[in-house]
C-alpha cells in the first residue's frame, strides 16, 4: 500500500517556508551562474485587452474596515478589484477591472493565479525523467503555452465567509498536468492573504510551480523596493537566454522610481519581501511570499505594472538542470504543494512624506509592523 505524502515548500525546497501561514527565512534553491554581458534586452509586452459581453455571475466581495476585495470564481478565480478603505473612499491598490463580464480577458483582471507553472514554456515541450513532455498552447494569441490553465478555468466556491473565500479547481482530466487546486483569499486587518495549493492527480511525477499575477496601480511617483541578486535576459521570443547580475538601475535595493523603459524579466535571489510606494497617496504596499523569484513587467506609459511573485523563472523546465534546479517542485502522484502570498497596505510615515531614502531593511521593518497591526 502506498501512502500519499504531502510535499510542503519547506520539505522540498530550502528556499521556501512550510505550507503554514508563517513564512520564515529562506535559502536559495540554486546558485545561478552569473555572466556580465549587457545590454538588457527585455521581451515584448503581454497585456491583452478584450471587453464586452454579458455580466459575469457569482462575483464575491470580501470586506473589513481596511480593505475590500472582489473575486470572480468564473474568471479563473481571479480578483476584479482590491482596494484600501480610507475615510469612506475606496483607493485602488490593484488596477481594477472596469467592467468584468463573462468574456473578459484575464489580462484585464486585477490579479489571477499562476499554476501549475508560471509564464512560458519554450516550444511547448520539455524533457523530464527520460520522458518527452508536450504542453499544448492555451491561448489563440500566444505562440507558446502560458501560465498553465488555472487562470483560464472556472473555479468552484468551496467555502465563503465575510472575510475569506476558498475556491477549488478540478483538472484531473488535464494533460500533461493532471491536478486539483485550491486558492484561498483572506482579509486579516490591513493584509490580504492568498494561499495557492496544488495536488498532482496524474500517474507520473512532474515539476510544478505556483505564483500570482497582480496588476498594481502605477502613478508618476510610484516607487519599488525589490532587492534581487540577478535576472534572466530574454530574447525576442520572451524566453530567458542568459543570467546576469542585476544592473544598478534594476537592483531595487532601495525605493527606486519605476523604470521609464520596458522591463519584462524574471529576477532571481529575491528576499521574499517587496515594497511599493505611492508618495502622493501616502500609501505603501508590502508584498511577501515564500518564493525566491519574481517577474517584473513594467510597460512604459501604462497605469499599471505587474510584480509577480513566483517560485521559478520563465521556462524553468528548459533551463540547465531543469525545473527542479530552478525552484520548481517535483510532485509524485498524490503529492501536494502550497504557497502563501501576503499584501499589506499601510499609510506611510513622516520620513516617506519628506522623501527620505528608504532602505530594504526599513521596508521589511514597516512590513512586519503592518502585519502585527493587522
Amino acid at each position: 500500500m502506498t501512502v500519499a505524502r504531502t510535499v510542503s515548500a519547506e520539505s522540498v525546497k530550502p528556499a521556501s517556508t512550510s505550507t503554514s501561514s508563517t513564512a520564515g527565512a529562506s535559502a536559495r534553491a540554486s546558485r545561478l551562474a552569473a555572466a556580465t554581458e549587457p545590454p538588457i534586452r527585455p521581451g515584448p509586452g503581454t497585456s491583452v485587452v478584450a471587453m464586452g459581453g454579458a455580466a459575469v455571475d457569482g462575483c464575491i466581495t470580501l470586506a473589513n474596515s481596511h480593505l475590500r476585495l472582489d473575486v470572480a470564481p468564473a474568471l479563473g478565480g481571479g480578483i476584479t478589484r482590491f482596494d484600501w478603505r480610507h475615510e469612506g473612499a475606496l483607493v485602488p491598490i490593484f488596477r481594477p477591472c472596469a467592467e468584468p463580464c463573462a468574456d473578459t480577458d484575464p489580462n484585464q483582471l486585477a490579479c489571477y493565479p499562476l499554476l501549475p507553472y508560471s509564464n512560458r514554456i519554450g516550444n511547448g515541450h520539455f524533457n523530464f525523467s527520460g520522458r518527452a513532455i508536450d504542453v499544448p498552447r492555451n491561448r489563440d494569441d500566444e505562440p507558446l503555452p502560458l501560465h498553465g490553465d488555472g487562470w483560464l478555468g472556472a473555479w468552484e466556491v468551496d467555502e465563503q465567509e465575510p472575510s475569506h473565500v476558498r475556491l477549488t479547481l478540478d483538472r484531473r482530466a488535464g494533460k500533461p498536468y493532471s491536478y486539483r487546486a485550491a486558492q484561498t483569499y483572506r482579509l486579516d486587518g490591513a493584509t490580504l492573504v492568498v494561499t495557492l495549493h496544488v495536488e498532482n492527480t496524474g500517474r507520473d511525477a512532474l515539476p510544478f510551480g505556483l505564483g500570482l499575477h497582480p496588476f498594481l496601480m502605477r502613478e508618476a511617483d510610484t516607487e519599488l523596493s525589490a532587492a534581487a541578486g540577478g535576472l534572466w535576459l530574454c530574447g525576442d521570443d520572451w524566453l530567458p537566454v542568459r543570467h546576469v547580475p542585476a544592473p544598478p538601475a534594476w537592483q531595487f535595493g532601495v525605493a527606486y522610481p519605476m523604470p521609464s523603459t520596458l522591463v519584462n524579466n524574471a529576477f532571481t535571489g529575491w528576499s521574499g519581501r517587496t515594497s511599493v510606494m505611492w508618495p502622493k497617496r501616502r500609501l505603501s504596499l508590502t508584498i511577501s511570499a515564500n518564493t525566491d523569484y519574481y517577474v517584473l513587467y513594467a510597460p512604459p506609459g501604462e497605469n499599471y505594472f505587474c510584480f509577480e511573485p513566483v517560485d521559478h523563472p520563465i521556462n524553468a523546465v528548459n533551463l540547465p538542470g531543469g525545473g527542479e534546479a530552478h525552484g520548481m517542485t517535483v510532485l509524485a502522484p498524490g503529492e501536494k504543494l502550497t504557497r502563501e502570498f501576503r499584501f499589506t497596505v499601510e499609510r506611510t510615515g513622516e520620513s516617506a512624506r519628506r522623501g527620505r531614502p528608504r532602505s530594504a531593511a526599513g521596508t521589511k521593518a514597516r512590513g512586519r509592523a503592518a502585519a502585527r497591526q493587522g
